[in-house]
């Protein structure tokens, strides 16, 4: 069992999701007040009228008959609004004086009209709420296509959608999947989809969609983890880019047989920083900027200029770290990059701004 999230209605998110019982979908939504909270405030204003009404008519007791004999004391008063409003009218207590009968018509009467309006729009706008929230599932899980899908939203995971998301990708085209389920509402609230559940299994990647997907990013806590997803993964799609973060440097050639395309370190690339930082501190701190996306320098990846066909590579405007020629990457001083062509793409590093775009779906390529 797996739930999805989309983004804000938490409460009525929850009645959804019970509704949907195959597949726990959240979706990003607007953030308003839980459902326990608005019953509780209608509730406390049913109560207010009938309180209301039942003073009017104990205020104005000597024109009420009681069919009992007895005269109509505050019980009675009680009583006879709690009827009234609920339009049941035994009949047994009834205004006989013209005052009574005038507070009936002019202040009781809508009354009960604003009390029905209460119960009955609780009622109403749950229902609604909940076919709202199915049609509006629906719709995401027809429109979702070529999409990323990141499995795990722990600190590596939020990174890779946040440098992904840099690039100019919608939030809306993020779809976060993660067995805990305070993951999936912390990244519903930054307005990405979520899917809670176990990515191992096949069938919540599927409600992540994930055989529709164009880029896959695995972000799991354990090693043996990332292996067992990117071999679902794969099964499911063969056409998705699949990059797989892994602790230990060893597991990195079993994640490329179980079909990731790109395998990144965590623990290693962690160890090479902290001891380039410790033999050269500039060095590391230069290479902890390159990190940090959108602050200080970014490495980016852009498709060659007219103005720059047939130039050299030192001879652009940008230092050029690396050329991608087809299905190869040349460094920068590589004799066979010659002059650069109008389908190549050059791998940059450049001075962080607002506009700064780094190309989405560069396949990383093997160096040859």
């Amino acid at each position: 069992m797996f739930h999805v999230k989309l983004p804000g209605h938490d409460a009525i998110a929850r009645q959804a999701d019970e509704h949907l019982v195959t597949r726990r979908v959240k979706l990003p939504r607007k953030v308003v007040e839980r459902p326990i909270r608005q019953v509780v405030k209608r509730l406390a204003m049913a109560l207010f009228l009938l309180a209301v009404t039942a003073f009017i008519v104990w205020v104005d007791r000597d024109g009420y008959h009681d069919n009992a004999g007895d005269g109509v004391d505050f019980l009675d008063s009680l009583y006879y609004a709690t009827v009234t409003l609920s339009t049941t009218g035994y009949g047994d207590i009834t205004p006989v004086s013209d005052a009574a009968r005038l507070t009936n018509i002019f202040v009781i009467t809508p009354l009960r009209v604003l009390f029905l309006i209460i119960l009955v729009g609780t009622t109403l706008e749950v229902l609604t709420e909940r076919t709202r929230e199915e049609w509006r599932f629906n719709r995401w899980r027809a429109a979702l296509r070529d999409h990323t899908v990141v499995v795990g939203f722990g600190t590596k995971g939020r990174s890779a959608v946040q440098t992904v998301c840099a690039t100019g990708l919608k939030k809306e085209q993020v779809v976060v999947v993660d067995p805990s389920a305070k993951a999936v509402d912390a990244a519903t609230a930054e307005g990405y989809a979520g899917v809670i559940g176990d990515a191992t299994r096949s069938d919540v990647l599927m409600g992540a969609e994930v055989h529709k997907a164009r880029q896959i990013i695995i972000a799991t806590q354990r090693d043996d983890t990332a292996v067992l997803v990117t071999l679902t993964a794969r099964q499911l799609n063969r056409q998705a880019k699949i990059v797989a973060a892994v602790r230990e440097e060893e597991n990195a050639p079993l994640l490329k047989q179980s079909g990731a395309d790109a395998v990144i370190t965590s623990a290693s690339a962690a160890g090479r920083l902290l001891g380039l930082s410790v033999l050269s501190p500039s060095a590391g701190m230069v290479m902890e900027d390159l990190i940090q996306q959108g602050s200080g320098l970014d490495i980016v990846e852009r498709p060659v200029v007219k103005a720059e066909v047939g130039k050299g590579v030192r001879e652009t405007d940008d230092l050029v770290v690396s050329v991608v020629r087809g299905h190869r990457v040349l460094g920068y001083d590589d004799p066979a990059i010659g002059k650069l062509q109008l389908t190549d793409r050059l791998i940059t590093i450049v001075r962080a701004t607002p506009g700064t775009r780094v190309a989405p779906h560069s396949r990383p390529l093997p160096q040859d």
